[in-house]
């Protein structure tokens, strides 16, 4: 078995994986990446990418169906569900390519195969068609990602019982829908369908959908959701699933009570699982908890020259979050005196349904709960000329802030486009901003992010629009 030998070695090419090989590369070590399926990883292939394109179809369907309140005219506005996926599916591919030129343009060599460690500074990786390779290298990081969570009596079939893959590439659409779980992916799946024109009912565990995010947040979006026609059951499970051909028959338990829900099809949205299974750990000192790897901040495990980023070391299971994880790991490697450790609560969430929400830092009483005197401000998107004009009327930016320091503790949003906008609070955290330095700041007018001026004011009883 022939062995070839780099300075860094990276199993898996998601946000994580890619972006960590880059930078390695950019800075002069001999780099190699090694993926199983796709350069991009789930999120480029199956999540983040495709799914945002899916959803670009059904803001588009929407304006669509009302264009009269435009002044426009469009007569019975339709849709092609197989077009709809093939576009989905072309902007994949097309960012897939992307990110297979970048790699070979940053010399990083590319092993289409399956990597698993073997022994200190040893990586075996074996291709689809079974021939078997050593690789060795002094810093080993996984980047190997995670998979959807399958709860008992919710296996998914590919049929009836979909994952966020098959909810993905639909090959009819389903007249009724159930969704499992509230997060992010759930929410997104009930918003496309919803707004094609499926029955959806979402079923949360929880007392509230969207539990990470500000409870006030969270109260706003489940009121627009419901106005929009879904069905939402908080404090409810799933507990059997009745299949027949072409449908399901879902027992929801509701405060100790049985409801019955025959849907067309269910989505299982509740929560991933880290790929930690044979990729060799048994062979190496590294830990796990709850199944997510241990690392520090930087990155390393307990095995020496081994590291993890991404998904497979704990949430927030987010893309950007990888990614940044995966540069700073490489820069600490490669030994540069301006690393810092990622501060995860800085780190922005996004869910792109209809309306947007967006959020970063504490909630109001993850505030609260951590000891602080905090200042609330608040500004809706009815007092907001761009938003009014934009026909999107409907939506909350709330700020908080520590009372004795000025300091900006977290910031939510709900409405059009918040998802750009979350950007600016993100900024401002980074830079460990004050209530006065975002006062004193000039914010374009009209925009959206007048809204995010207006909330910093009103916290402080300065708000001037509202």
């Amino acid at each position: 078995m022939s062995e070839q030998n780099f300075d860094v070695i990276v199993i898996g090419a998601g946000p994580g994986g890619y972006v960590a090989a880059i930078r390695a590369a950019q800075l002069g070590m001999k780099t190699a990446v090694v993926e199983a399926n796709h350069l991009g990883g789930i999120c480029l292939n199956w999540g983040c990418i495709p799914t945002k394109a899916l959803l670009r179809s059904a803001e588009v369907f929407y304006m669509m169906s009302h264009a009269g309140e435009y002044g426009l005219t469009c007569e019975k506005p339709g849709f092609d569900l197989k077009k709809i996926v093939e576009r989905s599916r072309g902007v994949s591919k097309q960012l897939s390519s992307g990110i297979g030129h970048l790699l070979k343009k940053n010399k990083v060599t590319v092993f289409d195969a399956y990597g698993r460690l073997k022994g200190q500074e040893k990586i075996e990786v074996e291709t689809k068609d079974g021939k078997k390779q050593m690789l060795s290298a002094k810093h080993i990081i996984l980047a190997t990602g995670a998979r959807a969570r399958v709860l008992p009596g919710l296996e998914p079939d590919g049929k009836l019982v979909w994952t966020y893959r098959e909810a993905m590439v639909p090959d009819m659409m389903p007249k009724s829908l159930l969704v499992v779980g509230s997060g992010a992916i759930g929410i997104e799946f009930a918003s496309f369908y919803r707004t094609l024109g499926a029955e959806v009912t979402v079923v949360e565990v929880m007392e509230r959908i969207m539990p990470v995010e500000d409870e006030e947040i969270s109260a706003l979006a489940r009121k627009s959701f419901e106005k929009q026609g879904m069905k939402i059951l908080t404090n409810a499970k799933v507990v059997k699933l009745d299949k027949t051909k072409d449908q399901v028959t879902c027992q929801v338990e509701i405060g100790g009570k049985i409801e019955k829900i025959t849907v067309d099809r269910v989505i299982s949205a509740v929560g991933i699982v880290a790929n930690i299974e044979d990729i060799g750990l048994e062979n190496t000192k590294v830990k796990t908890d709850r199944g997510r790897v241990v690392t520090g901040e930087y990155s390393e495990t307990d095995e020496r020259g081994v590291y993890a980023i991404g998904d497979i070391a704990g949430a927030p299971w987010l893309a950007h979050k990888a990614s940044h994880e995966g540069i700073i790991c490489v820069e600490k490697i490669a030994g540069l005196k301006d690393v810092h450790p990622l501060k995860k609560h800085e780190i922005p969430g996004c869910t792109y349904a209809h309306p947007q929400v967006a959020s970063i830092g504490l909630t109001e009483a993850k505030a609260k709960e951590a000891g602080y005197e905090v200042k609330v401000g608040r500004f809706p998107f009815i007092g907001n000329g761009k938003a009014i004009a934009l026909g999107e009327p409907e939506g909350l930016v709330k700020t908080i802030f520590d009372a004795k320091t000025g300091a900006l503790l977290g910031a939510h949003m709900i409405g059009a486009e918040v998802t750009e906008m979350i950007q600016g609070f993100a900024i401002g955290m980074t830079l460990e901003t004050t209530e006065l330095e975002l006062m004193h700041t000039v914010f374009p007018h009209p925009t959206l992010s007048e809204m995010m001026h207006e909330s910093v004011l009103s916290a402080y009883g300065k708000a001037i629009h509202f």
